[in-house]
């Protein structure tokens, strides 16, 4: 069983539902959607499926954006993620019987995704969300260019090399820039938290993690990247992935082109404030599994066995796997439940205390229509302390009292979780303090209990306990452990 920890927090969801619908209600595909059904046989189309520029005036009244100067561009933009999502399909011209005519328009009609997105499941919509969330990544990696006729060469063909432009790397920022602001927008919960500032995230992408105070070079590519992004968020927004608070263009008139980064936080929004939808967690995860990322969510583990689940929510924070254990016992009966997850906690393998300790916590989310399975196990020397735990916390008669083994097993067992998640160090050593305190001869009892990991807790019980000579006698207790045949 894998005791390995996820890459990133796990992130609670809305449901495909609730997402189906903020797709369906983003800008930028609503538009789409809308010139789909204007599309027709007078629709004409150039070489590459784009509208003829004498057809934008219309495309753009059609959106009501016919008294805006940037409705044309919004009108063009709208038109390619309808045919790049099969919104629209475009038919090339006919070709022409005498000399090829390479000005030939093609004309367009409603694509066979359009009946998808209004008829379709929500897992349908989203799939196409996630077309068009492709196009706009595209376009906001896209190269800027203030004057094509400059990358034209004396040949007349167009000089790439000009635009000094890597497009696998800029597309490897922006997706490193989208993941580090997933992980700061997910928080210990698995929800968003607030929007992050644009100087913050920039710096994520360029200052070292063992840099201390950042250079004049370091400030002036930190700027560079907020203005980067600034543009980027512009065109992520509309299609419901940000909620974006741009660079105020003041700051441009006071410095210049490039705004410096703040230096004080009572102004940080004036730099740029963003932060991910729900809609976008969802698009960004998607990515990120995509590209073989580990990206939890909270959900993942309902339909899998209670090995999976305790082994999933091992290094989960506390209320992402709470969250997580109650979809999970939603699907089954109590006793049912109960049984499966007893059944996956026992094993001497170094992942045995967590799963233990997880399998107690999700027995105390069941009702009391769990007890015959719990005490079904209450002989078994690895389960039978924490179903004892279980009975008593719900006041249950006839709970035979455990022995002495076993309560030794659950104290180092127990402790041996508590070290796996390395939990509060106060609270550790607190209940390090308590055992010691309750057993009178603690020690000479607890180094021959039989669990895997007896030496390592009474060796950490000895860093701990904040007594000398008790800790002393921890160490000790550690040594006769690790000698023992």
């Amino acid at each position: 069983m894998s005791g390995d920890r996820p890459t990133l927090p796990p992130v609670r969801l809305n449901s495909e539902a609730e997402l189906a619908r903020d797709a369906l209600s983003a800008p930028l595909l609503a538009r789409a959607v809308r010139l789909a059904r204007w599309a027709g046989p007078d629709t004409r189309v150039g070489a590459g499926g784009e509208l003829v520029e004498e057809q934008l005036p219309a495309a753009a009244t059609e959106l009501g954006l016919g008294d805006d100067q940037d409705g044309p561009a919004y009108a063009s933009e709208a038109w390619r993620v309808a045919v790049d999502t099969g919104l629209v399909d475009v038919q090339d011209a006919p070709e022409a019987s005498g000399d090829e005519d390479e000005d030939g328009e093609g004309t367009a009609s409603v694509g066979e995704n359009l009946g998808v997105l209004t008829a379709g499941s929500p897992s349908d919509v989203l799939a196409i969300w996630l077309d068009a969330f492709d196009v706009v990544f595209a376009d906001a990696t896209a190269p800027m260019i203030d004057d094509f006729a400059d990358l034209v060469g004396e040949d007349g063909e167009i000089d790439f090399e000009r635009l000094e432009w890597d497009p696998e790397e800029e597309a490897d920022f922006l997706e490193g820039v989208l993941g580090n602001l997933y992980l700061l927008t997910v928080s210990e919960g698995g929800t968003p938290e607030g929007p992050v500032p644009l100087p913050a995230l920039a710096a994520s992408m360029i200052v070292p993690d063992d840099m201390g105070e950042p250079t004049d070079d370091i400030l002036e590519q930190v700027s560079d990247a907020m203005m980067r992004l600034d543009d980027q968020f512009r065109l992520l927004e509309p299609i419901g992935l940000v909620e974006y608070e741009p660079v105020d263009e003041a700051l441009m008139a006071e410095v210049g082109d490039e705004p410096a980064p703040p230096v004080d936080d009572e102004d940080v929004a004036r730099y740029g404030m963003v932060r991910l939808t729900p809609l976008g967690l969802y698009g960004v995860r998607a990515r990120m599994l995509e590209a073989g990322v580990d990206a939890p969510a909270v959900g993942d583990l309902a339909d899998k066995g209670a090995d999976a689940l305790l082994d999933g929510i091992a290094y989960f924070p506390e209320l992402s796997a709470r969250a997580e254990t109650e979809q999970w016992l939603a699907r089954r009966q109590p006793v049912d439940a109960a049984r499966e997850l007893l059944a996956a906690a026992r094993g001497n393998d170094a992942g045995g205390p967590l799963r233990r300790l997880h399998c107690q916590q999700a027995l105390a989310l069941t009702g009391a229509s769990a007890e015959p399975a719990v005490r079904q196990v209450l002989p078994d020397p690895e389960l039978g302390g924490l179903a004892r735990v279980w009975l008593a916390e719900r006041g249950a008669l006839d709970v035979p009292p455990p022995s002495e083994t076993m309560i030794f097993w659950l104290a180092i067992d127990t402790i041996a979780a508590q070290l796996a998640v390395e939990g509060d160090l106060e609270e550790l050593q607190e209940l390090v303090e308590g055992l010691v305190g309750q057993h009178s001869g603690f020690f000479d009892a607890a180094w021959r209990v039989e669990h895997p990991a007896t030496a390592d807790v009474l060796e950490a019980m000895g860093r701990l306990h904040p007594d000398k000579s008790t800790a002393k006698d921890a160490r000790k207790a550690a040594f006769k452990a690790r000698s023992r045949v």
